[in-house]
Order: C-alpha cells, then structure tokens, then sequence
C-alpha cells in the first residue's frame, strides 16, 4: 500500500526541493519596510494626471491623478471640496497608486473647475499626509489663476476653526447667501486658514458656512455662518522675493531672487458666530428625589409648559422652582400621598420646534419612576423599632442649610446660604453679622441681602469686607420654614477675611478702542475669573490671586456686560473680542500695570497659543516662509497651496 502511494506521488516529491526554493524566493520579494533604516515620513508626490494640471477645453467628468506610491482617500465626503459647488456628491476613490475622481453634475461651458483635497490624501503604509493638494482645469479656453487667503476664527473666543467651508459669491445681494449655493470653496485647515483657488476678475461677497445640510446655502439656524460686508475684489502683483536653496537639511547652499505673483486680498478675518439658535423639545425629564422632578429643555422659553397628572387628581400640589428662561423647571411635590407613589405620570403640553423650525403646540406624555435606595444596614428597622420600644425621643428633623462662610474668607466673596428645599416662610430678622473688636467682643455690622435670581433657594449676604478682620455670621434656629414643615438649626460660623497682601492688584491700560467694553481676566483653560469694565481707558482688578493669567476684552456694544452674537439678516457682525497675546504673571501683594493696544497685532495672532484649544501638530513656520508660501504658484496640481512652496505646513507667523 505504502508503495503505491510512493510511486502515485513520485514525481511531485521530485518537485519538493525546487518548491522550498521558490518559496523562499517569493518570501524574500514580499513588500515591506526593512527592519532598519529611517522611518518615511515623507507624503506621496504627484506625478501626472488626466487632464493635465490647469488644462484647458477638458470635457469629461472623470479626472485620474497618480502618485509615486499606493495611497489613501482618508473621509473624501468631508475633506473634499469642489468648486463650483455640486448637486451631487462626486465618487473620489484610491486604487493603489491612482485616484479616480468622477464628477457626476454635468460641467458647465467655459468654466473652471478645482477639486481641493485638503489633506485627504495620504500613502498607505505610514498615512503621511500629501497637505493642501488641490487639482485645476477648465472647460473652456482660459483657466481662472485669481486667488484670496484668510483666517477663520470663532468671534467669541478667537479660536481657529478647523473644516469649516469659505465661499464666495458673485451675487452681492443680501438674500444670495440663503438661495443659492456658494461658487467658489474652501476648507479651512487646522490653523482656521483658508485659501479660495482658481477665481475669475470680478467683486465678490465671502461668506462661512457649517453646511450642516450639505447645499452650500444657509438654510436653517442651526448653521455656524460668517460675512464680511467688504466687497472681495481680487487681484495679483508680480514681487521679488528671497527663495533658499539647502544644501542638506542644516546648509543653505544658495539665495536666489524671484519675481513671484502675489494674490490679494491675503489678510481676510472672518469671525464665525451663531445666531444663538436652538431648537425647542424637552431634552431630558428626571426624578432623583421622591420629592421632586424636573424637567429640562434644549431652548429658553417665554411661558411655562402646561402639566397635567394622569395617575393622580389634586391641584395645588406642587411649588416651582425655574431659571429666569425656564428652560430647566423643578417641581416640588407638597402632597406626601403624591410624592410615596413610585411612579407618576403627566401629559405636558408646551411649545416645540417643528420640521419647519418654527414654533408649535406639542403634546407629550413622560412617566418618572423613584427608585428608593436600599438600606445599607438591614438591620436598620431593627434599631428604629428598639427606640420607639425604649420610648427614646429621635432627634427632630431639621432643614439642611449650606453655608459658604469658609475660614479663611476671601475679600470679594459673599456668604451664600442654600437650604435643601424650598422655603415657605423666612424670618430674615434671625440673620446677623458682627465684626469682633477683641477677644471676647463682636459688633454687629450692617449687610446686604437678596435671593439669588438664577436660583430662588439661595440667598446671598454680602458688606463692605474689612481686610485682616475676623466676623461671625449667625442664623437663629428655626427662622427658616421649609415646603414641608421643617426648620433649620441654629448657624454659627466665625470667619477671618484675608490680608490684603496676599492679593495681588493688576491695572489694565487699554488702548486702540473708543467705547464700552469689558476685560476678563482668564486662566490657563480660557476660563474667566474675573471682569472689570474699561473706564477712561482702564480696567482695574484689585484682588487677584497670585498666578499665571490670560486676558481678553469684549467690545460691549450694548453695555449688557456679555459677549453678544451676530445676525446675518440686519447685518449685525458679533462684537469683537481681542485677546492679550501674552500671559500676565501675577504675585502676592504686587501692583502691575499693563499696557495693551487690542489693534497692535491682527486677530488670528492674538490669542496665546497656551490657551489655544485647536493647537495643530505641524511645524509652525516663520513670517518669511509664509510669506514665500503667499507668492509661490508650485502646486503640482496648480494650486498656490499652503505648505506647497516650502513642503510643509504654514504658520503664518504664529
């Protein structure tokens, strides 16, 4: 048996040292990066394509580029732009080393088309990047060459907004923003800079667009927008500039002089806003107490939903709590038959945002169930039951108060007394403040107090505070009584108000701008802790904690003392903010004066790149180079490209 199948396999046995061989062969030619050797970190380079770059009387819709290694399309449906803009998505897709870009919206007569890739292309193995590659070409005879750059910037904070879309419209009627679709486009990259490629002569309204609907008009509220009401005129000028040539990547071997074209406008600021639009519905309903429920809406409201109990018949059976829009609402249950039930369910009838986004009657039904929380001693009614049986009097139940008056108590706080439920009576002639003489002697002293708007439980106290003084701020028990018969314990706390050179005293002198306006003084996290209103010129801040800061002013148009948004329909930009471009060192019982001119550095370079959130990871480049990038027209796909002429990424100067 063993025989046969010897001689059956006879010859393939023969073929078994060859095999190996070829084996081995093949595994040695297997494609991969060596074990040793640089890391390429070097994006993919474009060789050719179809049409050619900046062709002219190209009539087909499928355009094919190929590179010098296999590549990647990384989110085409977001990184991807063509202009003009298109109906329908175009079908971007990587085979290897070749892209196919198939447009699907028929092309119109004597026009020119750019596809700009941003930085969605990328070579398969390491995903280095090939940044800011854009491709032209036209159906007609001549190729449109104008270009505009700029910056986008969120108007309220200065942050540079990453992807955002920039267009131009060659409509300047107030209404094109909103009808028609955006003729030229631009993605904006991580530094919020934009460059709008391959425009013909002509004026131009720019607009910005989070084009959450994808038409590339502003359509609905919801939409991020920016608008310069300056007309974009377009243009170029031939200048001389200084181009290096390295040696190696440490030895400059050569400076050359060129005569380069420099497209202008080159210093647009955009500042993007929302119009504070939000959509009205119930966000979220909850129940964490037996006592209470609220309920939570997306938008601030001019009325107060109706509720109606489905399981329950009373009225009168609930007190409100509200914030001033009435956006979040708890409901207080005074009757305990109601609050023991475990389940409660309302019909709530209130004003909701439809499919139109306008506001209409809605009607909803929510159910709250309390879930009680369990004993951790199960031996607990075991213990309650021995001191009823022992005929033991259980303490009396009395009204949790909070109180803020600290020990060591800053000079620009004020006492805040927050009890666990609503009041319904508050004797406030129980309250008293003294100030101690010595020892064993305490005056009383004078002081202000006022419910909190934004919260009706709380109550703030507050008097002219004397620095390195001890007091004592006392509440007589039972002058507090709560929604459910409780009163509160007597409070005593003694607190000592700080020296005043622990402090440290910051004096802002403002210069560039003419009305009102207010300083913040900011943290690292670009949190402010402090404000101050400009007044002939300055701004003044007299208890601050020692410590590294930041600072930003509002130009308050309106003296409302807050940042107010923009309005695209009355032409109402955002205020403007402007920012310190440095940080402000602070120490104890220090006076500074600091001089700032808002207007001696443009917008997009004000903002400390410390507290700057959307902090890129690409090299940040100098004045010169960038200046090189603005002049330079290199682009393999006839862009003028940011990080095209130097092969890296700009930082205009950051």
């Amino acid at each position: 048996m063993f025989q046969k199948i010897k001689t059956k396999y006879k010859k393939y046995i023969r073929l078994l040292p060859a095999l190996i061989g070829l084996g081995l062969v093949i595994s040695c030619a297997n494609i991969a990066r060596p074990g040793g050797g640089p890391r390429d970190i070097d994006p993919p380079v474009f060789l050719r394509g179809e049409p050619t770059p900046q062709q002219t009387n190209y009539k087909k819709n499928r355009l094919e580029l190929i590179f010098d290694e296999n590549v990647t399309i990384n989110n085409p449906m977001e990184k991807v732009v063509v202009s003009p803009a298109q109906k329908e998505p175009p079908v971007i897709r990587a085979n290897g080393k070749r892209v196919t870009v198939e447009l699907k919206d028929s092309l119109r007569e004597n026009t020119t088309y750019s596809i700009d890739f941003t930085d969605a292309i990328a070579d398969n193995n390491e995903s280095n990047k090939l940044e800011n590659f854009g491709y032209s070409f036209s159906t007609g005879p001549v190729i449109d060459t104008m270009q505009v750059y700029g910056y986008l910037l969120n108007a309220a904070d200065l942050e540079p907004i990453t992807g955002m879309l920039v267009g131009l419209h060659r409509s300047l009627n107030d209404s094109a923003f909103v009808k028609e679709p955006l003729e030229r486009l631009a993605l904006t990259d991580s530094y919020g800079r934009f460059s709008i490629r391959n425009i013909s002569p002509g004026t131009y309204r720019i607009y910005a667009l989070k084009d959450i609907s994808r038409n590339y008009y502003y359509d609905t509220p919801a939409e991020d927008i920016a608008f310069d009401t300056t007309l974009i005129v377009p243009k170029v000028e031939m200048k001389m500039h200084a181009d290096t040539i390295w040696a190696d990547s440490t030895t400059i071997d050569t400076i050359v002089m060129l005569n380069l074209p420099h497209y202008y406008p080159d210093d647009i600021v955009l500042r993007a806003f929302n119009e504070n639009y939000k959509q009205q519905y119930l966000d979220k309903s909850e129940r964490l107490n037996e006592r209470y429920f609220s309920l939570y809406f997306n938008a601030e409201a001019d009325t107060l939903p109706r509720i109606t109990p489905l399981n329950f018949q009373a009225d009168n059976w609930y007190f409100i709590e509200k914030t001033p829009g009435n956006d979040t609402i708890t409901y207080w249950i005074k009757d305990s038959t109601i609050y023991k039930q475990d389940t409660l369910q309302f019909a709530l009838h209130y004003m909701r945002t439809d499919s139109a986004l306008q506001l209409t009657p809605f009607d909803d039904t929510i159910r709250l169930i309390y879930k009680r929380p369990r004993l951790n001693n199960p031996n607990e009614h075991k213990r309650k039951r021995k001191i009823v049986d022992s005929l033991q009097v259980p303490p009396t139940p009395m009204i949790e108060v909070s109180c803020t008056a600290n020990p060591s108590f800053n000079i620009f706080d004020k006492i805040i007394l927050t009890p666990a439920e609503p009041l319904i009576a508050f004797d406030t002639t129980g309250v008293a403040l003294y100030i101690k003489q010595d020892s064993t002697t305490y005056h009383p002293v004078p002081f202000n107090m006022q419910r909190d708007p934004q919260n009706p439980r709380r109550y703030i106290i507050d008097t002219k505070w004397q620095p390195s003084t001890t007091y004592r701020f006392q509440v007589d028990s039972a002058v507090m009584t709560g929604l459910y018969g409780l009163h509160n314990d007597d409070i005593t706390k003694d607190f000592t108000v700080r020296s005043l050179d622990t402090y440290s005293r910051l004096n802002v002198l403002i210069h560039g701008i003419d009305g009102s306006a207010f300083v913040q003084v900011l943290t690292s996290n670009d949190t402010p802790v402090a404000q101050a209103k400009v007044k002939n010129g300055r701004a003044v801040f007299r208890y601050l904690e020692p410590g590294k800061y930041y600072l930003r002013l509002v130009a308050d148009k309106n003296e409302n003392n807050k940042f107010d948004t923009g309005n695209l329909l009355n032409k109402q930009q955002p205020e403007m903010v402007y920012y310190y471009p440095e940080s402000v060192e602070l120490r104890a019982n220090w006076v500074i004066d600091q001089d700032w001119d808002v207007t001696a550095l443009p917008l997009y370079r004000q903002k400390p790149l410390e507290i700057t959130k959307n902090k890129p990871k690409e090299k940040v480049y100098t004045d010169e180079e960038d200046e090189m990038y603005l002049n330079n027209d290199n682009n393999g796909g006839g862009f003028s490209s940011f990080g095209s002429a130097l092969g890296g990424v700009r930082g205009f100067g950051r």
